[in-house]
């Protein structure tokens, strides 16, 4: 599927975690070719290890190479670009995440997370800096962007108006320690699904994730699902399609991969 086409994309955070090795990965797979495995059971792994270490451009080439034709990987940025007092200074950590190889992925470089420390206030004259210093493109590929903002201050119009300005998205979670606000703000949405059950199957009830395929074909359709929480239900991007990316992070981790699996035969 090229990158232009409209997708829903199902994956899990990351693809190196030993519980997997016990309940995903077959007995006896080789460490080395879990990412082959993994990048071939979902459509789309978010990377956590970039967020706090910088990665040589062979591991992107490497990761592209390992994967089909029609994977995406999710990138979270650096942390030295935000976790900082002043956003508007980012501008060379910046730079240094996304000069670092990133578009060795090619077709597969899906959406960067630049998420927030939950006791980041929003400051709308800084977080507007910030935003503006975010590139639209590296080399020939273009960039998405998506903020993971986790105080509550953020659920605001005057937030949401930024973020639309400046093209970006905004994480919406199921998590009750984060704030949860479906509203749009690009032309792609972006969940990270973080309340897994450990005593469940596939982590979520069927019903809930029967929910979560609703709520991924309403986004992928161009609204926000009606049962999701909202701040501002005028603001939304006009378009007849978007892209959707669902990640199942946190909560009980060992359960993410069935719960990946589990949606993708709803979707």
């Amino acid at each position: 599927m090229s990158q232009s086409a409209t997708s829903i994309r199902v994956g899990i955070g990351g693809w190196t975690y030993e519980p997997w090795r016990d309940n995903f990965y077959p007995a006896g797979l080789p460490q080395k070719q879990e990412l082959h495995y993994a990048s071939r059971q979902v459509t789309a792994i978010e990377v956590n290890g970039t967020y706090y270490s910088t990665m040589k451009p062979e591991s992107f080439r490497k990761w592209h190479d390992e994967t089909p034709d029609d994977f995406v990987f999710s990138l979270k940025a650096s942390r030295f670009a935000t976790n900082r007092k002043l956003l508007a200074t980012a501008g060379d950590s910046i730079s240094r995440f996304v000069g670092s190889g990133i578009a060795e992925l090619q077709e597969k470089l899906g959406p960067i997370v630049w998420q927030f420390m939950p006791t980041k206030v929003f400051d709308a004259e800084d977080f507007a800096a910030f935003l503006a210093l975010l590139p639209k493109k590296e080399g020939s590929r273009a960039l998405r962007h998506v903020m993971d903002v986790r105080h509550d201050s953020f659920k605001t119009s005057e937030y949401l108006a930024l973020a639309r300005q400046h093209g970006v998205a905004t994480v919406f979670t199921d998590s009750d320690k984060f704030p949860s606000f479906a509203d749009l703000t690009s032309d792609f949405a972006y969940a990270r699904l973080m309340a897994s059950n450990a005593k469940l199957k596939n982590g979520y009830a069927p019903k809930a994730l029967d929910g979560w395929a609703a709520a991924a074909k309403a986004w992928a359709a161009g609204s926000a699902p009606e049962a999701l929480p909202r701040v501002d239900s005028d603001g939304d991007p006009a378009v007849s399609r978007r892209d959707v990316f669902v990640f199942f992070i946190n909560g009980a981790k060992e359960k993410a991969p069935a719960a990946a699996q589990a949606l993708l035969t709803r979707l």
